[in-house]
């Protein structure tokens, strides 16, 4: 299983919220990131924060099929579906 490695992204965004003053919460933290992050681990890199201003290392699941991935096998799928119905009409034609 791919993983990513978000840990720099908490602490670049706790360490902002921190210089602005405010408190992390998990709504904070949460609309500040780029990338989701599980409840629980939020959870417990705040708490980390809190009590040693420490992060972590916080890894997720890596999306395995990137966009531009699923872009490339559909239009793979478009271009077969059509030598596909090439040949059906060649066959019909024959028949």
């Amino acid at each position: 299983m791919l993983t990513k490695n978000v840990t720099e992204e908490l602490e670049a965004v706790l360490q902002a919220l921190h210089d602005e003053g405010k408190t992390p919460s998990i709504a904070l933290v949460k609309a500040r990131l780029s990338t989701p992050v599980p409840m629980p681990a939020l959870i417990s890199t705040i708490k980390s924060w809190k009590s040693v201003k420490r992060v972590p290392k916080v890894e997720i699941a890596a999306n395995a099929q990137p966009a531009d991935k699923i872009a490339q096998l559909e239009q793979q799928i478009a271009a077969l579906t059509e030598r596909v119905s090439i040949l059906e009409a060649q066959l019909s034609e024959k028949s």
